[in-house]
């Protein structure tokens, strides 16, 4: 008889929306937020560099099994570019390649900004984690080598100047969608205004649905993990669930990253039903009768995600109650 795996952590379910600070990788924030859940599982919904701070919403649990909608949800940053000098990385992390005694007026920059709103071309960054024929571009770069990376169709909603600072950079605030570069922004107007530029400072401030007033903080969540050196006088150290009560009030519901998708309530009886795979039928005036993909919920907690096809609802992910 096959032995039964033994679960390594919790079964905590939801979102952390982890303000993450400069200096920590995303890999390194996941694992160090499932490690303070005591998390079975955990993933992040789009990869924030190192030298960026801001938004990084980690998917714990049944949560993870919504990570491609939250990826796929509008992104706004705040950033910053030095003028007069192109790096390596388009960042400041890699050396000077090119220079500029040239510094553009705010009506320059303010000119071309149409030329980057809409669907544009966008050529990544060397210094990225694009693969073409099987190697990543920043294993290449590294190597001091360059790969020709092709072009990608990007979307920007809005590009605003924000402020121009004392020394003369430029702050900017975009909103855009799954798979532009910040970086590559920055490069690209600094070449179209003839001075070359470099983000010198990047923040995420927004991953749709989510909004800065759902941030916490490392610090936030330290203070509020329970204590692992020491267990309790008369309790066991292992995962408890009463330990955990303020820690998980930060969590949102695993359902908070489909604001996107319509909603639909039904009974306890009807989401027992969809848990185990089976389609159902919506009943009420306000039912919809067809959708490719909505979610169906239960006294506010997420049940499944699915297709409604003539007034039945098909589910294709089912989550635990």
């Amino acid at each position: 008889m096959a032995r039964q795996r033994k679960k390594k952590g919790r079964p905590v379910s939801g979102w952390v929306i982890l303000d993450k600070p400069v200096g920590m990788g995303s890999t390194e924030a996941v694992s160090k937020i499932k490690w303070l859940f005591h998390a079975d599982k955990a993933g992040h919904a789009g990869t924030l560099d190192p030298l960026a701070s801001g938004m990084l919403p980690i998917a714990l649990g049944e949560a993870t099994k919504t990570v491609p909608y939250v990826q796929d949800g509008a992104k706004v940053y705040r950033f910053t570019v030095a003028w007069g000098e192109e790096r390596t990385t388009d960042d400041l992390e890699g050396p000077v390649t090119r220079t500029s005694d040239k510094r553009p007026t705010e009506d320059e920059i303010r000119a071309l900004l149409p030329n980057y709103t809409g669907v544009i071309m966008q050529v990544p960054p060397q210094f990225s984690a694009i693969k073409i024929a099987g190697e990543r571009a920043y294993d290449v770069a590294r190597e001091g080598g360059t790969l020709e990376i092709p072009a990608r169709e990007i979307e920007i909603g809005r590009f605003d100047i924000v402020e121009t600072t004392a020394d003369g950079k430029t702050v900017f605030e975009v909103e855009c969608g799954k798979g532009t570069y910040v970086r590559s922004l920055a490069r690209d107007l600094g070449r179209d205004l003839g001075c070359f530029g470099y983000v010198a400072d990047l923040r995420r401030t927004e991953v749709f649905p989510f909004t800065a007033d759902d941030f916490v903080t490392l610090e936030q969540l330290e203070q509020a993990a329970p204590k692992r050196e020491q267990p309790e006088e008369g309790r066991p150290l292992g995962p408890d669930a009463d330990r955990f009560v303020a820690l998980d009030a930060l969590i949102l519901d695993t359902g908070a990253g489909l604001e996107s998708l319509p909603q639909v309530a039904v009974t306890d009886d009807t989401a027992a039903k969809l848990r185990l795979g089976n389609a159902v039928i919506l009943r009420g005036r306000d039912a919809p009768l067809q959708a490719d993909e909505a979610c169906a919920t239960a006294r506010g907690k997420l049940v499944a995600i699915g297709a409604i096809e003539a007034g039945m609802f098909k589910p294709k992910r089912v989550f635990a109650g």
